[in-house]
């Protein structure tokens, strides 16, 4: 007979004919088992035949394709968790922001509201002080009504017969009125005004709220029954020069 030769060139085995031939090399030695063995039960042919189904699940890759799969949805999943918690927090301080701006702007609106009834209030008492001070003409009936308010106010004693009286014997009614001819004027402080006050009297009796101005008809007046209540008592008790 003659000799098979393998010599030559031969290509070589994939790793499905490895597998292949793994497995007829099992299938043999479990059919030899099967000859040798009598009285083989069917469990046994059956335990036989899932060998090679086991041997091919476990061959393949399906278990590390799963992994990859179930890795790759987790990271999904955690990287979808991280946005959604970025997102919510971006959402919460939009919200605190805005809810500080309305307070601030509901606070300066209750300040301005605030600021304009006080400024309300105070046109109000102005104008009801404005409504209740009385009006007084601007001649010598006025000017000794309004000199006896100031001096009702300052407890300055004093009639209106008792300055009419002693304003027209003075200076006849005359607001303007000097005299450039007595002791007085030799001294070089004259007599002025009204109730003819000479200066030093009229600044050391001078009433606060009047005018300085020596000539001003109700300054003149509060000044000179201020002095006549030092030393009268009331310019109601002055009959004469004084």
């Amino acid at each position: 007979m003659s000799k098979l030769s393998f010599s030559g060139h031969s290509r070589p085995l994939t790793k499905t004919h490895k597998y292949s031939i793994a497995g007829i090399a099992t299938l043999g030695a479990a059919a030899l088992a099967f000859t040798l063995v009598p009285g083989n039960s069917t469990a046994e042919a059956e335990t036989i035949s899932a060998a090679p189904v086991a041997f091919e699940a476990t061959a393949g890759k399906p278990q590390i394709k799963d992994v990859h799969a179930s890795v790759t949805n987790q990271m999904a999943t955690a990287d979808q968790q991280v946005k959604n918690a970025a997102a919510k927090l971006k959402a919460t301080q939009v919200a605190e922001t805005k809810k500080a701006a309305d307070a601030a702007a509901a606070k300066a609106k209750a300040d301005a509201a605030a600021k304009a009834a006080k400024d309300r209030q105070v046109r109000e008492a102005a104008s009801r002080a404005a409504a209740r001070k009385p009006v007084y003409a601007n001649n010598l009936d006025g000017w000794i009504r309004e000199s006896l308010a100031i001096m009702k106010a300052k407890g300055i004693p004093g009639s209106y017969e008792g300055l009419h009286r002693n304003i027209l014997r003075e200076s006849s009614g005359n607001p303007q009125a000097i005299n450039n001819w007595d002791i007085n004027a030799i001294n070089g402080i004259p007599s002025k005004g009204l109730l003819q006050v000479i200066p030093p009297t009229f600044t050391a009796y001078h009433v606060p709220g009047t005018s300085w101005n020596i000539y001003d008809p109700v300054a003149n007046i509060t000044a000179a029954a201020n002095y006549a209540a030092d030393k009268y008592g009331s310019m109601d008790n002055v009959n004469s020069a004084y």
